[in-house]
């Protein structure tokens, strides 16, 4: 076999190969998908086409319809701005503070600091639902039920924020960054929020993309902390709705729609950085 001809021969190979994983992509893409297009199909079609045979793959005329049913059975408007509060207030002082103590056990010596990290790393072990009962008693005895409060205090501080942030800082802030920001005339907290929290953009978009989803689809600590129907979060609400006798699947389908357009609005808009800064992360560390 002539050199053109097993040149030949190797570039159609490639054009196979890579035909095929082109394929297998789209194959996969389309699987992942459809679930969310389904979704905003089912949420413009009436109750009764969304049981046909063969079921609708196009979009209907009866948002609307499925608009009104909604606001009337639900505290829809109070549901949406009840998450959006809990999600954003979580997604903030989660950032912060887990900042804060990744900061302090990666880059301080102190008296108790191992068994501090240690500690952490345990809590990691157990389930969340595990500290449920206790904290609901908790938040009763301080009369935070049915507040915001219990869905964003006691999550400030949780373990899997400090040891990402701990991890992160340990590995991608340089001490002497540090020291030379103390000649300067840095104190501490200056250091905080002029050094680490700029060099810490890596981490921090990790864990307020982790902490924005996590609170927003929230349901067993927002059923448990929040019961009355005027402060529940919208995963709860919905899930009320679903129960009802009267619910209308049409209109549970678009409150769904609605509940999932926000995590597809942060998808949109931070994918790319939340990308560029992992790769600026893997490159520093």
């Amino acid at each position: 076999m002539s050199k053109k001809s097993r040149l030949k021969i190797q570039k159609i190979m490639r054009f196979i190969k890579k035909s095929l994983l082109y394929v297998f992509l789209i194959f996969f893409f389309f699987i992942f998908t459809f679930p969310f297009y389904y979704v905003f199909v089912l949420a413009t079609r009436s109750y009764e086409t969304i049981f046909n045979i063969p079921p609708p793959f196009t979009f209907g005329s009866h948002v609307v319809h499925n608009f009104n049913k909604l606001i009337t059975q639900l505290p829809f408007a109070f549901n949406f701005i009840n998450s959006s509060v809990i999600t954003v207030g979580a997604t903030v002082t989660r950032i912060f503070f887990c900042t804060m103590a990744g900061f302090a056990l990666a880059k301080y010596r102190f008296p108790g600091r191992k068994f501090v990290y240690t500690l952490v790393l345990l809590i990691l072990m157990f389930p969340r639902f595990f500290t449920i009962i206790p904290l609901f008693k908790m938040m009763v005895w301080l009369k935070w039920v049915n507040t915001y409060l219990p869905m964003i205090i006691p999550g400030m501080t949780e373990a899997i924020g400090i040891f990402l942030m701990t991890q992160f800082m340990a590995n991608s802030i340089p001490d002497e960054l540090m020291d030379a920001a103390r000649i300067d005339g840095l104190n501490d907290f200056q250091i905080l929020l002029r050094v680490v929290f700029p060099l810490s953009k890596p981490g921090i978009s990790v864990l307020g993309t982790i902490t924005f989803i996590g609170s927003w689809n929230d349901f067993l600590y927002a059923l448990v902390m929040l019961p009355e129907r005027i402060m529940q979060t919208l995963p709860v609400a919905l899930s009320s709705l679903y129960l009802m006798a009267e619910g209308d699947f049409g209109a549970l389908m678009l409150g769904n729609a609605i509940t999932i357009l926000p995590l597809l609005v942060v998808f949109v808009f931070f994918s790319k950085t939340i990308i560029n800064n992992f790769l600026a992360g893997s490159v520093k560390g």
